[in-house]
């Protein structure tokens, strides 16, 4: 098991075509009024942010990333409204991943929306972006971070897998932790290290 890296995350956004990018980035805006997941992240991560993008859209799910979904809002003019529609996604999403980098400790917006979702669905969980390759055992997590499972990469019968560290060696797939099913269903023995 590992966590995302930015490199990783930087090869998956720049080895995406333009066009595959066009058709999720249309789709998101286009069709979904409700998401899995609401992505919380720093903008100074962009490239990382469109790779945890495309590898959570690859997998069926769908998110919302502000300047994504809702490319019209100016992060220069931030206003009530501004911040009545992060409300409406937030309350229109099942889940949050937080995505935690060097950077996303200057944002403002993130610890508020960890704060909503975590007191509406209970469903956050964080996602390391490392920057560089960081063995599970020695991701550290400060404070209230400590409250919340968090994201791994994991081969499992030859196809790369996300899961949610439920506790100690117990993990869940990302899709029945969005779904809310309690008991984790992977056992350490059973992945594969990447």
């Amino acid at each position: 098991m590992s966590l995302y890296t930015s490199a990783y995350l930087k090869q998956l956004s720049a080895s995406t075509t333009f066009s595959v990018k066009t058709k999720l980035f249309t789709e998101s805006r286009a069709h979904l009024t409700e998401f899995d997941i609401f992505l919380s992240h720093s903008f100074l991560d962009k490239e990382e942010v469109e790779g945890i993008y495309i590898e959570l859209r690859n997998k069926g799910y769908s998110v919302y990333v502000d300047w994504i979904v809702d490319p019209h809002l100016d992060r220069k003019n931030v206003t009530k409204a501004t911040a009545e529609l992060i409300r409406k996604r937030m309350k229109s999403s099942k889940s949050l991943l937080f995505a935690i980098s060097d950077k996303a400790e200057i944002s403002k917006w993130m610890p508020w929306e960890l704060g909503f979702i975590d007191g509406n669905t209970n469903q956050c969980s964080i996602f390391p972006v490392s920057q560089d390759k960081v063995a599970p055992k020695t991701f550290r997590r400060s404070e209230y971070l400590l409250l919340y499972p968090y994201v791994k990469m994991a081969e499992i019968d030859s196809k790369k897998e996300i899961l949610i560290t439920e506790s100690g060696n117990e993990y869940s797939g990302l899709g029945d932790w969005v779904r809310r099913q309690v008991k984790p269903n992977y056992k350490i023995k059973n992945i594969d290290l990447l």
